[in-house]
């Protein structure tokens, strides 16, 4: 089975699009359907089923995508084995780190070129469960999450993960003084029970660890809105359109509005637990390694 083309063609499932796919592989649109062709052909049997609005796939193409998956990791592992072997001085690193999580890096990041000048660093945004997913199926050597982490889509994939804390930290209601917990001083979770409330969007490690706490406390806050972008989730709690539960790191960065109140949840109740994760029963390239010990992981 050529893995080029099967690689083109679990692109193409995962953005649901011939087109972005070509775009993020940066080769033309008819190579990426010629090579889908090519593995159907291979094959025997339809993998895609082709609309407007996309691609769906077909019982055979769930098999292959799945199965897919595990081959392309398991073969870029072999690939960075052996380039280890080779270039111990050079290498590639794609960190998966998402978005609420990223102002604690940059610090690092240039400890990491200063020692490691010969290594080419780049960094994929999404939320913590995605990355979990991602690092379990070998598509990503190192990420970071929010512990605990999700079970489900890391026993899907089959591995056994490794966690290395990174820092724990406080989860703050911020709303305007209108929200009736702003009267108290140290508001818990009992107190958000039917209250509007903004989120992080699905994917993300804090929206799953709330939703686990809401139930854990027996409440029921009304979601009024979910957003991947904490800017966006602050602009609804600054518009009085709900209480924002965000990690308290990220309110440090930004000059709030006076009229926002901010209280941190007892940490019994919720906390940010920052971890770096990788796949414990799978090869760790040297530029992974490398990025964990000098972040005092490894």
């Amino acid at each position: 089975m050529d893995l080029r083309a099967l690689r083109y063609f679990i692109e193409t499932v995962r953005r649901d699009s011939f087109t972005q796919a070509a775009q993020a592989l940066n080769v033309t649109q008819s190579t990426i359907s010629k090579m889908v062709r090519q593995l159907e052909e291979e094959i025997g049997s339809p993998l895609l089923i082709r609309h407007t609005r996309g691609v769906q796939l077909t019982d055979v193409g769930r098999v292959v995508y799945e199965q897919g998956q595990h081959a392309l990791g398991a073969m870029q592992g072999l690939q960075r084995e052996v380039a280890d072997l080779t270039r111990l001085h050079s290498g590639e690193l794609t960190l998966g780190l998402p978005p609420m999580v990223n102002g604690f890096f940059p610090p690092l990041i240039q400890r990491f070129r200063a020692r490691h000048p010969g290594v080419r660093l780049s960094v994929e945004e999404a939320g913590g469960d995605v990355i979990e997913a991602r690092v379990a199926a070998g598509e990503l050597e190192v990420g970071v999450s929010v512990l605990p982490l999700h079970a489900p889509a890391v026993s899907q994939a089959g591995a056994t993960l490794a966690t290395a804390e990174l820092g724990r930290f406080p989860i703050c209601l911020v709303a305007t003084s209108d929200a009736p917990w702003t009267k108290l001083k140290r508001p818990g979770l009992a107190h958000l029970d039917g209250l509007p409330v903004v989120v992080p969007a699905e994917g993300f490690a804090l929206g799953r660890h709330l939703r686990e706490a809401w139930q854990r406390a027996g409440v029921s806050p009304k979601v009024v809105a979910q957003s991947s972008q904490w800017d966006f989730l602050l602009s609804m709690a600054e518009s009085g359109m709900g209480t924002a539960v965000l990690p308290q790191p990220l309110l440090q960065r930004l000059n709030l509005p006076r009229h926002l109140v901010v209280r941190a949840l007892p940490a019994r109740e919720l906390s940010w637990v920052v971890a770096h994760v990788w796949a414990a029963d799978r090869y760790l390239g040297h530029a992974a390694r490398a990025w964990l010990s000098c972040c005092g992981a490894q």
